[in-house]
């Protein structure tokens, strides 16, 4: 344990610290994870299965409190473990050759609590996944976990070197690719009306998409929000897109 006053960081080396429910019971869940330790109170240790082959300490409250950021809202519950392995684009687009789920791109979305309620959209509206640059999204944390609710350890997720080729090799795929702007003359609605695979790219808040991601998407769209707001939060936007391509048709 640390010592009092001493606030470790999420992660030790590479390895993502956890915490709440949701987050440690869906690694706990994931085959594809290897959690290495979990730390527990006796009162949120009789609510669940104990994992037998996870090294275990049992804690107060105030124990766990020490191994997350400060007021994050552990739930009693804590663990550490490997980050997922790795996947290839080429292997997420074929996973979905024979559907039309649809993919989530972001542009230089780096802000954890965002990446995670993608995700979170991405699980409930039954998304392929999604795909960020390996330079300008977060890495795997608590934060992120936390705000994906369990979605995290469900929803493929690809890092990219190269947006615009990984774009390409999408468009290759036979996917539409909707890049979502405000500017944009067209609706979403009207973007939707041909139907197939969908792509829909986002980018930052403030920021929005890069002119060279923008040139490799098919069409730009908007969402037909009020003009008593400037924009969406990217992750809200990402949820109405994502339910517009679930509801199309209907």
């Amino acid at each position: 344990m640390a010592k009092r006053g001493h606030r470790p960081s999420q992660a030790v080396g590479n390895r993502p610290r956890f915490w709440g429910r949701h987050a440690v019971y869906a690694a706990l869940d994931n085959p594809e994870r290897t959690v290495r330790k979990l730390w527990i109170t006796h009162e949120a240790a009789s609510a669940i299965v104990m994992p037998k082959d996870v090294p275990t300490v049992y804690a107060d409250v105030a124990d766990l409190a020490r191994l997350v950021p400060h007021d994050a809202p552990h739930q009693g519950i804590v663990c550490e473990a490997d980050p997922l392995e790795d996947i290839w684009l080429g292997d997420l687009i074929e996973q979905g050759r024979d559907d039309d789920r649809p993919l989530v791109v972001l542009d230089q979305v780096t802000d954890p609590h965002n990446v995670g309620a993608v995700l979170r959209s991405a699980a409930a509206f039954n998304a392929l996944g999604i795909v960020t640059q390996d330079r300008h999204a977060p890495p795997e944390s608590g934060t992120v976990a936390r705000a994906a609710s369990g979605a995290l350890e469900i929803v493929p997720w690809v890092r990219v070197v190269n947006l615009a080729r990984a774009l390409d090799e999408i468009a290759e795929a036979q996917y539409w690719r909707i890049g979502l702007t405000g500017e944009a003359p067209t609706t979403l609605a009207t973007a939707l009306k041909g139907g197939g695979k969908t792509c829909l790219v986002l980018g930052a808040e403030g920021e929005g998409m890069r002119q060279n991601t923008e040139a490799h998407c098919d069409v730009l769209a908007r969402l037909p929000i009020s003009d008593r707001v400037e924009s969406l939060n990217v992750s809200n936007a990402a949820a109405i897109a994502l339910y517009a391509v679930a509801t199309r048709g209907g």
